[in-house]
């Protein structure tokens, strides 16, 4: 299947770390079919964890929630991703969250608990 040129691209982002990309590639190809969930799905996760890198917790939860919903749906296999290996990656993230932290400045960022990685890769088809 071919997909849009921004959707590769998101994933070379999203791998390299780039969440902030990642945003704009995929609110780019959001904004052209607001009925994609799953795309506002991936769009929400990129933003959780950019949020979260920046110290904004709360926010970072909150995202991190809304793009479960959003991918659920969705599994367990979706335009080339593997999204049980991506909402194991989402409830990792919810579990090392601090619940009692809502925002810490970005100089104490390196002072919340570390996320897990998840290296996203494009599968032709799955198997079912």
């Amino acid at each position: 299947m071919e997909y849009p040129m921004e959707y590769y691209q998101f994933f070379i982002s999203f791998n390299e770390g780039d969440y902030y990309t990642c945003h704009d590639l995929l609110e780019e190809m959001w904004m052209t079919d607001k009925s994609n969930y799953f795309l506002k799905g991936l769009l929400q996760l990129s933003v959780a964890v950019y949020h979260y890198e920046y110290g904004n917790v709360k926010g970072a939860r909150v995202m991190m929630e809304a793009a479960r919903t959003y991918l659920t749906d969705y599994r367990p296999f979706h335009w080339g991703i593997d999204l049980e290996r991506v909402c194991s990656f989402i409830e990792a993230c919810l579990r090392r969250m601090p619940k009692e932290i809502d925002r810490v400045s970005f100089e104490k960022v390196d002072s919340l608990p570390e996320l897990p990685e998840l290296i996203l890769l494009l599968k032709e088809n799955e198997e079912e």
